[in-house]
């Protein structure tokens, strides 16, 4: 079945850099976007990045708004992506999820089928 196991959270301060890890497995995904989103304590999940497949082995990162000035996303193989956040910030805190869909078919942040667990992201002030 489909497993997606992430990586790399921890406890930072303010201005610090980390760099979390997504690995997926259970079939190819070599057509699939892959995804990170976040949720704080008391609030909504919230989109935070993208690998959209757009053909062939050619895929292109979104960012959200709120963090594209710091945060970078790269697809390292067809199953893995990174997501570098530079410049931490308090309201960064939050759980991050990697999450998968079908590529090619979904044009907002919607469709994710498939979702790992998490890991939890501390910045302090």
């Amino acid at each position: 079945q489909v497993q997606l196991v992430e990586s790399g959270g921890g406890s930072v301060q303010a201005g610090d850099f980390l760099r979390l890890s997504c690995a997926a497995s259970g079939r190819t995904f070599r057509t699939y976007d892959m995804g990170w989103f976040r949720q704080a304590p008391g609030k909504e999940r919230e989109f935070v990045a993208n690998t959209r497949w757009t053909g062939g082995n050619i895929y292109s990162a979104e960012l959200s708004d709120s963090v594209k000035a710091r945060f970078t996303m790269s697809r390292d193989n067809e199953s893995t992506v990174s997501l570098r956040m530079n410049n931490l910030k308090p309201e960064d805190t939050a759980v991050y999820l990697c999450a998968v869909r079908p590529g090619g078919v979904f044009r907002t942040s919607s469709g994710f089928e498939y979702w790992g667990q998490g890991t939890q992201v501390t910045v302090s002030s």
